[in-house]
C-alpha cells in the first residue's frame, strides 16, 4: 500500500463526510409529516458526528502530505420521510464498507494509529445504521 492511494482513498471518504453533512442539513429542513419534530431532530443530530469526521479525515489527509479535498459527493434527493432514512440506510452501508476498506489499507501501509481511528469510526457509523433501520420498521404512511 502506497501514501498516495491510501490519500486518495480518505479524500473519497471526506467527500461522502460531507456529502452526509449536506444530506441531514437539508432532510432536516425539508423533512414533513406526522413525525416531523423527531426526524428533524434524528436528522440534526448525527451533523455532529460527521463533522467531527470530516475533521477527522482533512486532517489525516494533511498530516500525510495531501490536499483534503473540499468538493463533496453527490447528495440523493429524497421526497417523502422514508426515501430519506432510506437513503441515509444506504449511505451508512456504503460508509461503513469503505472504511472497512480504508482501514485495512491504513494496516497495510503500517499506520496502525489511523486503523484503530477508523475501527472507532466504524463502530459510529454502524450505530447510526441500526438506529436508521429501527427507524424504518414497522408501517409507514406518509
Amino acid at each position: 500500500m502506497d501514501k498516495e492511494t491510501l490519500i486518495q482513498g480518505l479524500n473519497q471518504d471526506l467527500a461522502h463526510e460531507y456529502q452526509a453533512i449536506i444530506q441531514y442539513v437539508t432532510y432536516a429542513a425539508t423533512v414533513s409529516g406526522i413525525h416531523r419534530g423527531e426526524l428533524k431532530e434524528f436528522f440534526l443530530a448525527e451533523i455532529q458526528d460527521e463533522l467531527r469526521h470530516a475533521q477527522f479525515l482533512a486532517d489525516k489527509i494533511a498530516a500525510l502530505g495531501g490536499k483534503p479535498t473540499t468538493q463533496p459527493a453527490p447528495v440523493p434527493e429524497a421526497a417523502t420521510p422514508r426515501a430519506m432514512l432510506e437513503a441515509v440506510l444506504q449511505a451508512e452501508k456504503e460508509t461503513i464498507a469503505r472504511y472497512v476498506e480504508r482501514m485495512k489499507q491504513a494496516e497495510a501501509y503500517g499506520d496502525y494509529g489511523l486503523a484503530n481511528d477508523l475501527q472507532e469510526i466504524i463502530s459510529e457509523e454502524t450505530r447510526h445504521k441500526e438506529e436508521t433501520e429501527k427507524l424504518l420498521k414497522g408501517t409507514w404512511q406518509e
